[in-house]
């Protein structure tokens, strides 16, 4: 949950900010059927959330309460905490309504009440949910995990490190080309920023492993027509911890754009040999039907009526039990994230590993990368190395590698980003769904997927859910209510749209723009989704879009189509940065070779989402997996 506040909780708010919050709050949170009005302890909460938040998290939060206070005063004279709530509620309902500055400033504000409010284990019980799952006292790691796994914040002085490769990461691409090149003798350090968290930590509860496991608390946003969050993982295992464990080879379509747009010809036997040796590693199954729940079962149901193909998703967690929580690190270790899997493996074959050790410099010599140097709080950590490995994400390699003035010959460093904008419905049924009693994303819609568009599962927990609901009072608190009735789904889209990647203070800032092509396929994959609820029985459909927040029926399906809808009238997602590193023959356009070596920094390697083309289409784990296979193929020629 957001913790109640501590004692040495700096103080955020002042008075009248929090006189204005928790008039809010009442009027958001009002007391439904079953569930209790939002209270004092809630507001509580988001303070101390925000207190402890970074600066410019919680600058923006006082600024957009703020701009709804001062509204407050200038619609009625007084501000929000004199207002009735029936009065608060028309302000944010107006506001909601309103133009995109105003519609961010809502969501600002309110998401984080509502996640604090439905984080609430009596709501949990009174809908069949899983509050928390009890954590085991203690695990058995391997020794050779014990010994070779090491905390930087532990180390007593500087020190200073030799082998044959350093790879700064350990998500798909790091802690794969780790294992295949430890396995083949090769020295191998890798270093994360991270933290190393394990199945004692993973206890289902959203908000604060959010906080503990992802980049920012989540808060990774791209901006530009629209504002489109990108939350990415910050932990041993990288984002692989932390996503739903969808299995997808990168498409034949995709390949030959590769090689006819790009020049990049990557040998089929080979690279299937690769997605072999990832998918044996993984456990690489079809989901288990006793586990795919209610929101299977309607979306079948819907597409068989539509005659829509329908399929459940091959993932990377073979004794998958459904607890309904990937996204927040597996409880069971049954998804086997590169934390489980490839890290013990590189260790095992001998890496070694320092975790919480943020690399800020990469060691050239005579233009060849030589080395790293890294941070632990006031500790320096020196590895020299033959060779250097960035595998920090299309995010974040950009970062690095710009920050260092290298692999940017070509001017193409950071840009090329593609992000696969996502968006998700909620259908509402008269029948039991519990779809987070199941797993979260097991099942699939491939009927468009040759079109650019791809249906998945998106079930979150209740207090993740009702927070991106783009709702309030009586009607939220009623889905609320009937949430074990509700059905979540989403859908990803090809984007031909490109974002770009900048440096600052250690940052990405990231600047994405909409195409007009895109919005209109955002516009068709919520129209597919919503007649595939209705097919299956659906009540309503509520729904990411302005103005079409509940969808009743055939009326309302016509008038989104017919809609002049732009980019800020969405409320998208994004899973899949990729490209901003992007590989290719010709050091004009592409800033690795097809050897993943960077065209102007001998030594330096990319292996992650970032040498990616174009977009890929699906999800991409298993791709940058086989990727990172194949690289450390050439890498280890290159240093032995």
């Amino acid at each position: 949950m957001l913790h109640p506040p501590r004692p040495d909780d700096p103080a955020l708010l002042s008075a009248r900010e929090r006189a204005a919050l928790r008039a809010i709050a009442e009027a958001a949170l009002p007391a439904g059927r079953v569930f209790p009005a939002a209270g004092p302890e809630v507001t509580a909460r988001v303070e101390a959330f925000f207190a402890r938040a970074p600066v410019a998290v919680a600058t923006a939060y006082r600024a957009a309460l703020a701009a709804l206070d001062a509204a407050a005063v200038v619609r009625r004279r007084s501000g929000l905490a004199a207002l009735s709530p029936a009065d608060r509620l028309a302000l944010l309902e107006a506001w909601q309504r309103g133009d995109v500055a105003r519609r961010l400033a809502v969501r600002l504000v309110t998401a984080p009440l509502k996640a604090a409010h439905f984080d609430n284990p009596a709501f949990f019980r009174a809908i069949g949910c899983v509050y928390e799952f009890d954590p085991p006292a203690a695990i058995d790691r391997p020794r050779y995990v014990v010994e070779r796994a090491h905390d930087a914040a532990a180390l007593d002085d500087d020190v200073d490190l030799d082998c044959d490769v350093a790879v700064v990461g350990t998500g798909a691409g790091g802690a794969v080309v780790a294992r295949e090149l430890a396995e083949r003798g090769v020295a191998v350090i890798l270093l994360e920023e991270g933290r190393y968290f394990d199945r004692r930590d993973f206890t289902g509860r959203a908000l604060p492993l959010q906080k503990r496991l992802y980049r920012n608390m989540g808060a990774t946003v791209a901006v530009g027509n629209t504002v489109i969050p990108i939350p990415i993982g910050k932990t041993v295992g990288g984002t692989t911890t932390i996503n739903a464990g969808t299995c997808y080879r990168v498409p034949d379509r995709v390949l030959r754009k590769w090689r006819d747009d790009f020049g990049v010809a990557l040998p089929r036997d080979e690279l299937d040999r690769c997605f072999e040796r990832v998918e044996q590693v993984l456990g690489v199954a079809v989901a288990d039907a006793r586990y795919l729940g209610g929101v299977a079962r309607v979306i079948a149901r819907g597409c068989d009526r539509l005659g829509f193909r329908h399929t459940p998703l091959r993932r990377n967690a073979p004794d998958c039990d459904g607890k309904g929580v990937c996204c927040f690190g597996c409880p069971t270790d049954a998804k086997r994230s590169t934390n489980i899997s490839y890290v013990p493996l590189a260790l095992r074959a001998g890496a070694e590993l320092l975790y919480g050790a943020r690399v800020d410099r990469i060691v050239t010599r005579g233009g060849r990368a030589v080395g790293v140097e890294a941070r632990a709080g006031a500790r320096r950590i020196r590895v020299r190395a033959r060779a250097v490995v960035v595998a920090c994400g299309a995010l974040m390699t950009p970062v690095l590698l710009l920050e260092n003035g290298l692999a940017n010959a070509s001017g193409m460093l950071g840009r090329n980003l593609s992000i696969h904008p996502a968006a998700a419905a909620i259908g509402e049924f008269d029948e039991d769904i519990s779809g987070f009693n199941a797993i979260p994303q097991g099942y699939a819609i491939e009927e468009f997927h040759d079109e650019g568009l791809l249906f998945e599962g998106g079930s979150t927990p209740l207090d993740v859910a009702a927070a991106a609901i783009p709702l309030n009072g009586p009607r939220l608190v009623d889905i609320a209510e009937r949430f074990d009735r509700m059905a979540m789904f989403g859908f990803l889209i090809e984007d031909s749209s490109r974002g770009r990647v900048r440096a600052w203070r250690g940052q990405p800032v990231i600047t994405y723009v909409l195409n007009r092509r895109d919005v209109n396929q955002l516009r068709r994959g919520l129209s597919i989704l919503a007649r595939v609820f209705f097919a299956a029985g659906a009540r309503s459909v509520i729904a990411p879009v302005h103005g079409f927040e509940e969808l009743r029926g055939e009326r309302d399906l016509a008038r989104l189509a017919t809609a002049r809808l732009r980019a800020r009238d969405f409320e998208l997602s994004a899973y899949h940065p990729l490209g901003t590193a992007r590989m290719g023959p010709d050091p004009r356009r592409a800033v690795v070779g097809l050897d993943f070596q960077a065209h102007d920094v001998p030594g330096l390697y990319v292996v992650d989402g970032s040498v990616m083309p174009s977009s890929l289409a699906v999800n991409p784990q298993v791709t940058i997996m086989a990727l990172a296979t194949l690289a450390a193929d050439r890498i280890a020629r290159a240093v032995e």
